[in-house]
């Protein structure tokens, strides 16, 4: 930010810190990303993985803003985005995580990720930028609600009943 490389803020998003760190963010878009795209459109899928990666990586720089030595890296924001994009357009669904051998409510799994994610972020250990987690997957939900309302409404009715 001092350095006025915004140019960074998408730039980090094709970097990652190792092969499994790729190889995690990569399957886990292979999971959810075509069906996705085939419900929403590609502009519309294009659309809502640039702002996953902008406003998590924002997110992220307004965080760590005054420490200088902060450094983050990774696609997960965006690819997040896109798992709870998916979540909100197909909320029936059970997600498969392993190890755990049985499959999980797409919303429960939504909402302990979230809660996880916020604990995880107010640790402040580690080398993985929940915060950027967080804000990929509250931007994915944001993208839904703006550019597809009904679509929104839709999943909310469906699991109220």
């Amino acid at each position: 930010m001092r350095r006025h490389e915004w140019h960074t803020l998408v730039t980090s998003g094709f970097l990652h810190a190792d092969v499994a760190h790729l190889l995690f963010n990569m399957f886990t878009l292979w999971a959810f990303a075509f069906k996705l795209e085939q419900a929403m459109g590609t502009p519309q899928f294009v659309a809502l993985y640039a702002f996953g990666l902008l406003m998590s990586d924002l997110g992220t720089v307004l965080k760590h803003r005054h420490n200088p030595g902060y450094q983050s890296l990774g696609a997960s924001g965006a690819i997040l985005a896109v798992l709870f994009a998916s979540i909100v357009y197909f909320p029936t669904a059970s997600l498969y995580i392993m190890p755990i051998p049985v499959p999980i409510p797409a919303p429960l799994f939504a909402v302990s990720y979230l809660v996880y994610s916020w604990y995880a972020a107010r640790q402040g250990e580690g080398r993985i930028n929940h915060d950027a987690h967080l804000s990929g997957a509250v931007a994915g939900v944001v993208f839904v609600l703006l550019a597809d309302p009904g679509r929104a409404m839709e999943a909310w009715r469906q699991l109220m009943g």
